[in-house]
């Protein structure tokens, strides 16, 4: 089958923080690929003594740094930064402001002024969010255990079309399914529709655990309850995602939790 693309440029508007409705979080997943130990300590140690800093300079907090569970033997290494904004003005404003932070300027020139051939990582992905109606505003986790047992569950759930997508929202919102893993206790950081990505429509969200065996039980828990039996049993909610994918990640030692 051959396939097709269309290009289409489109001007974006942005609206000041009072005008976000219902005042929801936007959210930024920058994604670092790297595949040399070089690439990956010349990152990391811009993201731990340069950039968390300068964005907690600039009132954002509680910035998550994550690594997804992969075997060592993996070529290409990730590191994924999740940043809340109040606003796309804020997250449109944030390289400007950076460009005039002297502290950050020289915290990260290693980063920042690397040669061609000497660079720090192979690509960035970014994947922009809005939070969801019933879930305005980033959480960080309050789990309390060492953070090498804690699960970090991120999940991706595609669907057909823009409309179906939003069928799905609607299930999570005002259909319960957020309520739902609040009863349960999974802890979610975030739940937010994409609104720029390289895999649209889809929605992304991200929930804690202690460790794998708490996720597991959870996850039973979830799906032989009364509530998620009644509510995926609703003909209007049905065939609402095309693919859903799972990540798991561990915090590192500088993520904000």
């Amino acid at each position: 089958m051959k396939k097709i693309t269309i290009l289409l440029i489109i001007p974006i508007i942005l609206l000041s923080s009072k005008h976000n409705a219902q005042n929801r979080d936007i959210y930024q997943i920058k994604t670092y690929l790297m595949n040399t130990q070089q690439q990956m300590e010349t990152t990391e140690s811009f993201l731990k003594d340069a950039y968390l800093p300068a964005l907690k300079r600039l009132g954002i907090k509680s910035v998550g740094v994550f690594k997804p569970k992969t075997i060592d033997a993996d070529s290409i290494k990730k590191v994924m930064v999740l940043i809340p904004f109040s606003s796309l003005e804020q997250f449109s404003g944030l390289d400007s402001q950076l460009s005039n932070d002297s502290a950050y300027l020289t915290a990260g020139a290693n980063y920042l002024n690397a040669p061609y051939n000497q660079k720090p990582y192979l690509r960035i992905e970014s994947t922009l969010l809005q939070a969801f109606t019933d879930h305005p505003n980033l959480t960080p986790t309050s789990l309390t255990e060492p953070r090498k047992d804690r699960v970090y569950e991120l999940r991706s759930y595609e669907a057909s079309t823009e409309a179906i997508l939003k069928n799905k929202i609607e299930m999570f919102n005002k259909g319960g399914e957020v309520k739902l893993f609040d009863s349960l206790k999974f802890n979610a950081v975030f739940y937010g529709e994409v609104i720029s990505g390289n895999k649209m429509p889809n929605l992304m969200y991200m929930t804690t655990f202690s460790n794998q065996a708490s996720r597991d039980d959870l996850w039973k828990a979830f799906f032989s309850s009364p509530e998620w039996k009644v509510l995926s049993a609703k003909t209007e909610y049905k065939n609402n995602v095309s693919k859903s994918e799972i990540m798991f990640l561990t915090p590192t030692d500088y993520s904000d939790y």
